[in-house]
């Protein structure tokens, strides 16, 4: 086989699932606490099975009899994963004695009929030996004990992992190697903007749980897809609120998450509910999205239920309240009427090949005289600053060295001059581009 196996981790609510999730891929991803059912979307993330590449899914706890509202969707979700996984790990607390809702788990993966391997989490507890037995009564055979918040037994389940996808014919990669070629793109707003709904809308399928109680998407998670043969990485994450209105606990590892997003992702697509209009918690994430260097998209979501007069105002609104970011693009959208949403992949093209672009040395020193002659640097001391030469040190985002005399003595207004003069000439469209300035008294070579 060709494709990527993937392994869903299920089980009852705050046996270790999300433990073993991090462990397993090496970094803390999913959330974890103490508070049974943190974990409400699917979290998926690549991890290297023993030379294996496969795609690892954390779910929301099983939990037996009906739910109501969210908790609902959340054991939906579960279901979804078992029918597309390819190996289940099936993670029972052997600490504690097993309950109707550790068997109704494993009722359910006997009717999948699908490859299962029985993992005994907190195996090093003092009731572990005396557990262990009872779980040969989930039908599962031998389980591979393990304590994931301790690191025991992880490499023999690794092992256990390996030779079952051996079985099913999924063949090992030489080595597991991260696609450079994908574009990642944040999904970031207020709770209750629509950007769970955006992200079922472009996938076109109900991967992120969908509702109408604001803060419901709690994790990030991650989804790739292939549009037109080019390959994207979405990014779906709380809404972030304003810090005073963060709840302790599940709230505050939302929010670090969300910064977590932003670091990993190529693009930022800052989602405003068009409806409610701009609020100074949109500025904020626009504002964590500049200090990171990243793209930059203004998206106004239902939009279908704007009028033309509304649309206008908002557009003043943000060249107004978005003064700072003049270079960002704005879209219209509906994220329910999956209208104009594959624009944003469009714009991502478009940002992604400014981020990349590049000046010659020569060209670049070039233009920085003749602007800095145009409009010489001002200060308030004697020792008036000089531009001497620069260079651009890299792309994604891209970063520029000037080398000024006297830089310490530069106005702080200078910096935005420079920028602006920088992409009205070279553009630079949708991307955060970063100036660094060094003091230099020496003559540049073109000059001696």
């Amino acid at each position: 086989m060709t494709r990527k196996a993937t392994i869903a981790i299920v089980g009852k609510p705050n046996v270790g699932k999300s433990t073993l999730f991090n462990r397993l891929i090496g970094k803390r991803h999913a959330i974890i606490a103490n508070e049974a059912g943190t974990t409400r979307d699917r979290v998926s993330q690549h991890f290297d099975a023993s030379g294996h590449d496969t795609l690892l899914v954390d779910t929301g706890g099983m939990e037996y009899g009906k739910q109501e509202n969210i908790e609902e969707d959340v054991q939906a979700q579960a279901r979804i994963a078992i029918e597309e996984a390819d190996l289940i790990l099936l993670v029972v607390d052997i600490a504690n004695d097993l309950t109707v809702d550790d068997f109704s788990a494993a009722n359910l993966l006997q009717k999948s009929k699908k490859p299962v391997i029985l993992v005994a989490n907190k195996s090093d507890s003092q009731l572990a030996e005396e557990n262990i037995f009872n779980t040969y009564e989930l039908g599962f055979g031998k389980p591979v004990k393990i304590s994931a918040i301790h690191k025991k037994g992880i490499g023999e389940l690794n092992t256990e992992i390996s030779d079952k996808l051996k079985k099913l014919g999924f063949e090992k990669e030489d080595s597991v190697k991260k696609k450079d070629d994908i574009t990642s793109i944040c999904i970031l707003g207020k709770p209750n903007a629509g950007k769970s709904s955006l992200v079922n809308a472009l996938l076109g399928i109900e991967k992120v749980i969908v509702s109408n109680i604001p803060g419901t998407t709690r994790d990030m998670t991650d989804t790739e897809i292939e549009v037109k043969g080019k390959k994207y990485n979405l990014i779906d994450t709380a809404g972030l609120r304003r810090p005073g209105k963060r709840e302790r606990g599940i709230e505050k590892f939302s929010a670090l998450r969300c910064a977590t997003a932003i670091d990993k992702s190529d693009i930022v697509v800052l989602l405003i509910d068009g409806d409610k209009g701009i609020t100074a918690q949109d500025l904020h994430i626009t504002q964590m999205a500049l200090e990171a260097e990243k793209g930059l998209i203004i998206g106004i979501n239902k939009s279908d239920l704007l009028e033309t007069e509304d649309k206008e105002w908002l557009i003043r609104k943000v060249q107004r309240k978005f003064s700072f970011t003049p270079w960002a693009p704005l879209i219209f959208l509906s994220a329910k009427n999956k209208k104009n949403i594959f624009e944003l992949f469009k714009l991502s093209d478009k940002i992604m090949e400014e981020r990349e672009k590049r000046i010659e040395t020569a060209e670049l020193n070039s233009f920085f005289r003749k602007i800095t002659q145009k409009h010489l640097p001002a200060s308030a001391k004697m020792k008036k600053p000089k531009f001497m030469y620069g260079s651009q040190v890299a792309s994604s985002p891209p970063k520029f060295v000037l080398f000024f005399k006297n830089s310490p003595n530069l106005h702080f207004s200078y910096p935005r001059y420079l920028e602006n003069e920088l992409r009205k000439e070279y553009g630079f469209n949708g991307t955060s581009i970063h100036l660094k300035f060094k003091n230099s008294t020496s003559v540049p070579k073109s000059e001696r």
